[in-house]
């Protein structure tokens, strides 16, 4: 069955020191949101692909966007005031398919990681199909406590984030009900439902654009 996939771009960026939208500044031929979202385009089972903007940025977002999609379609949601309170909106622009099953699965990516890459997507999609919820993670080693002790070996989760999408809407609505704010997709999942989430191995490469360092770096690995 089809799958979604959901692009968040509605974050201030601050610490780029842009002055702008980080998503949208350029990283080679194409914005830093384009990386993200052409590889969700050419994806065989992907139905319907997402932006999540900040209100008044729809134009800017379309402008950027326009010159590398060669007439396919995407669609564009105003986001909220967090992380959390966007996706809900995104996933209510769903809903409809969502409830008439035209939709299998949803994963929502940042568009601060241009270079997840299509094979990260197709695995994390196919893993949530698969287990219910899907995340990336890679290792971090090296780490220390307060008294510098080194800890064992922890993951980080990156996006995309995947999981399946009657489950996925269920959770957001219940969590809408109760007032409740995640930190990420994962944080709602586990706090709404009790199926797994599977960990799909990702690298590195995969890095968030934060700081203006990143975005040298990034140029460096595409």
């Amino acid at each position: 069955m089809p799958a979604a996939v959901v692009i968040l771009a509605a974050g201030a960026g601050q610490r780029v020191g842009a002055g702008s939208n980080k998503v949208l500044l350029p990283l080679g031929d194409r914005p830093v949101l384009a990386w993200s979202v052409l590889d969700a385009l050419a994806l065989d089972d992907v139905r319907r692909v997402l932006v999540v903007v900040r209100p008044g940025e729809d134009g800017l977002v379309a402008d950027a966007l326009g010159p590398h999609l060669g007439g396919r379609e995407v669609g564009v949601v105003d986001g909220g005031a967090t992380r959390h309170a966007s996706e809900w909106h995104a996933l209510q622009a769903l809903r409809p398919e969502i409830v008439a099953r035209d939709l299998d699965v949803v994963a929502i990516h940042d568009g601060a990681r241009p270079l997840a890459g299509r094979a990260l997507f197709e695995a994390t999609l196919a893993a949530a199909r698969e287990h219910g919820g899907a995340i990336p993670c890679v290792p971090l080693p090296g780490l220390l406590d307060l008294g510098g002790a080194e800890l064992p070996e922890l993951d980080g989760v990156q996006t995309p984030q995947a999981f399946r999408a009657a489950e996925l809407l269920a959770a957001y609505e219940q969590a809408a009900r109760d007032g409740f704010d995640g930190t990420d997709t994962a944080a709602c999942w586990a706090h709404y439902t009790d199926l797994p989430v599977a960990a799909v191995p990702s690298s590195p490469r995969n890095l968030k654009i934060t700081f203006p360092e990143d975005l040298d770096l990034a140029l460096r690995l595409a």
